[in-house]
């Protein structure tokens, strides 16, 4: 059984008054509380008054006053928004706060041609809002619209503020997600929970990862790494993931949370006789946290003190993500069907109404694991929907478990544009529609966010629809919008756009597109710079860099928007990282053959077009690793803790971990990105380093000298910084000369 519980130690203020052992307030002086009658007693989002109204300030704060908000009831149960009204007096009708937020959404892309995303705005509207002549009125064909992968709170953004946050769920609100997954604040919660438990305070900071990397730890991948964590910087958590859960349950929506299934800290047996734990080995050369056999009263304990500490810092909610044996757990002399049993049942005790969340990746979940559940109880979040040519009745494949078709998308938070829009259009619909579906919901689930805004409002407008869209008439349309005017070359770009980079498709069995290979560990065979990333290119290089002259020929009138100067920073960055694949082939050629002359004109373009891509990037705030290092260094409650932070947050994109993780478990720049402060920084010294070995080696007619990849990074991680926290430059100017290169470059071939 386990120990007696006892008193744990935080930072927040423990109240007197509060009756019940364990509850408190947190730092800014609120009080978590799952009272009856609270907004989260039940699980339900209970929305707050005027919640629409204070977004629709936030976002349009010049036209605001001309949109008025009213409830409507749903529609057969179904979430529902109507649009109506004349100039400058627009009427938003929606079954919730978030709802007519969609709905606003819809008026404003689809009639008043604005554009509104987590990458750019344009938002230049006349005076007066222009009227509407028949209502736009939209159903949502399913209930569950889920937003958000497990690892965004690692490659997007782990050091995120509230601003960034506040803006992020008014943009998830408008885009028509009701579900959005919450990670922020449960490393406070485990701290507490092991406390009960027989651990010490700091045994469990210790435990705990950097933020960067508490998503492996909480689908049962590692522990420790960049830690330890203070108490301050898990009550500042706690504090931010109670604001992001109060913010989206004014709106109508439902956090949703991570369940409990089982990982618990080192020695747990021997602070709790009797416990039965599975050894879970090691994932990509880290040490798993061992699985406490959910059959037992053991995971019964810890289990309800896990769901009533979240409850208290958080609320309730209806929908709990667990991953059960995720990406190769090991469940032992355990029997799958009872192990999901046990973690089921706890999650029913707890909160009877609740969903249980888990995702269709890789094997899981099996049909041994879904004909052991409750399946009417479980939500399948499909990540392979759009990645294997195979996969087309999910109905068979789970067991008739109701799920939501969905995409991963952006792995590691790479920069590379693109998405297989085509399956999407070609599917969706298809499936929901055909006799016996059990498709329940959409789940936008890119591993990191922020990117591909294209793809984030197309996908976002497939439950607000009857049918599949013209890929051509909408990306026509996505232009009008995006730019704010009709502009033939606007027009030109994207329908070059949705031909290459959003045309791809999963016959190839991708669902991402290739990244760069200045990103890559240097060798003149490269094909990938993350080991699971597409070897090759997924469409024609040429005909997509006739997207950036097109770009740079729209209208001066609608260059102004962050839109505009977004788009051309993406498509300028990914026409230089396209380029890498067809110059890389050509350094082989001109080394294999001993040409000492174009082997060094070849070397010098090649670190030229990376200083040059470090230069395009610097011009953008969002892609700066200064920024990064800075929003992880203002989380530390000391000099070594933000030194700790650093770390943390910049191993990730590097490293990932130590030298075995990097190199063993094949981590290293698995989350590559063209930012400034890596191109420039580390991108270009190594291959300076590696094309300086080689003309070495030329010189000399010998072999080159093998590098010690890993510590050179370690060494550039170590010594490496600060990087600029501004933006500098023109985009437009840089994006010209990036043209201007590769237009000679084709010309000195």
């Amino acid at each position: 059984m386990p120990m007696k519980r006892r008193a744990f130690v935080t930072t927040a203020v423990v109240t007197a008054a509060a009756g019940a052992a364990g509850a408190f307030t947190l730092a800014d002086g609120r009080r978590p509380s799952a009272d009856p009658g609270s907004p989260a007693a039940d699980g339900k989002p209970a929305e707050a008054a005027d919640a629409d109204r204070r977004a629709a300030r936030r976002l349009l704060p010049r036209h605001a006053d001309q949109v008025r908000f009213a409830p409507l009831p749903a529609t057969g149960g179904r979430d529902a928004f109507r649009v109506s009204g004349t100039e400058g007096d627009i009427l938003v009708e929606g079954t919730t706060a978030a709802v007519r937020l969609r709905g606003l959404y819809w008026y404003l892309a689809h009639l008043a041609r604005a554009n509104l995303t987590w990458a750019g705005e344009q938002t230049d509207l006349p005076a007066r809002l222009p009227a509407v002549g028949t209502p736009l009125a939209r159903t949502a064909n399913v209930p569950h619209r889920f937003v958000l992968n497990d690892t965004n709170d690692g490659y997007t953004g782990p050091y995120h503020d509230w601003a960034y946050w506040e803006r992020e769920i008014d943009l998830l609100a408008l885009h028509g997600y009701n579900e959005v997954l919450v990670y922020v604040g449960a490393d406070a919660v485990h701290h507490r929970l092991f406390q009960e438990f027989g651990y010490t305070d700091a045994e469990v900071r210790a435990w705990i990862p950097g933020p960067a990397h508490q998503p492996w730890w909480l689908l049962q991948n590692m522990s420790a790494f960049g830690g330890p964590v203070s108490r301050q910087l898990l009550d500042r958590r706690a504090a931010l993931g109670r604001r992001i859960c109060e913010r989206l349950r004014e709106l109508g929506m439902t956090p949703v949370f991570p369940g409990w299934f089982g990982t618990v800290p080192p020695g747990f047996a021997d602070r709790n006789p009797g416990a039965h734990l599975v050894p879970q080995g090691e994932w990509a050369g880290f040490a798993r946290p061992d699985w406490l056999d959910p059959r037992g009263t053991h995971f019964r304990a810890v289990a309800k003190a896990y769901y009533r500490l979240h409850a208290e810092l958080f609320g309730a909610s209806t929908l709990y993500k667990m991953d059960l044996l995720h990406e190769g757990g090991k469940p032992g002399d355990v029997p799958v069907a009872d192990a999901v049993k046990g973690v089921q049942g706890a999650l029913r005790a707890a909160h009877p109404d609740a969903l249980w969340a888990v995702l269709g990746w890789q094997k899981n979940p099996t049909k041994e694991l879904l004909a052991a559940a409750d399946r009417d109880r479980v939500l399948v979040l499909d990540g392979l929907s759009d990645r294997f040519p195979e996969v087309s009745r999910r109905e068979d494949d789970w067991l008739g478990t109701p799920y939501a078709f969905g995409s991963i998308s952006n792995f590691g938070g790479h920069t590379a544009l693109g998405a297989n829009t085509p399956d999407w259009s070609a599917l969706y619909h298809s499936w929901l529609t055909r006799a016996g579906s059990r498709m329940r919901g959409i789940a936008l689930m890119p591993e990191a966010a922020d990117n591909n805004p294209a793809a984030f409002q197309l996908f976002s407008e497939f439950p607000w629809t009857e049918a599949g869209p013209d890929l051509k008439e909408w990306f026509s349309d996505y232009a009008l919008s995006r730019y704010g005017a009709q502009d033939r070359k606007a027009a030109e770009a994207w329908d070059i756009l949705r031909r290459t980079a959003y045309g791809t498709t999963r016959a190839d069995r991708w669902s991402e597109p290739a990244d760069s290979l200045f990103a890559a560990r240097p060798s003149l065979t490269a094909t990938t710079a993350a080991s699971w990333s597409p070897k090759q290119l997924r469409y024609d290089a040429a005909e997509f860099a006739r997207a950036l002259d097109a770009l740079l020929a729209v209208a001066p009138a609608l260059r102004g928007s962050a839109a505009y100067r977004r788009d051309l920073l993406d498509v300028a960055r990914q026409c230089l990282a396209n380029e890498s694949r067809t110059r890389l082939p050509a350094l082989k050629k001109a080394y294999e053959a001993a040409d000492r002359p174009a082997f060094a004109r070849l070397a010098e373009a090649w670190l030229e077009r990376i200083t040059l891509l470090d230069t395009l990037v610097a011009t953008d705030p969002d892609h700066l690793l200064g920024g990064w290092v800075r929003e992880a260094r203002a989380w530390g409650a000391d000099e070594a803790e933000r030194d700790r932070l650093q770390e943390d947050a910049v191993t990730l994109l590097t490293t990932w971990g130590g030298r075995r993780q990097a190199g063993e478990g094949k981590l290293h720049d698995y989350a590559n990105r063209d930012w400034a402060g890596l191109v420039g920084g580390l991108y270009h010294l190594r291959w300076k380093t590696y094309l300086d070995s080689l003309t070495t080696a030329l010189d000399e007619a010998r072999d080159p000298e093998p590098i010690d990849w890993y510590t050179l990074e370690r060494r550039w991680l170590d010594t490496a910084g600060p990087w600029p926290q501004k933006a500098t430059g023109d985009t437009y100017r840089v994006a010209g000369q990036v043209r201007a290169v590769l237009r000679a470059g084709v010309r000195g071939r």
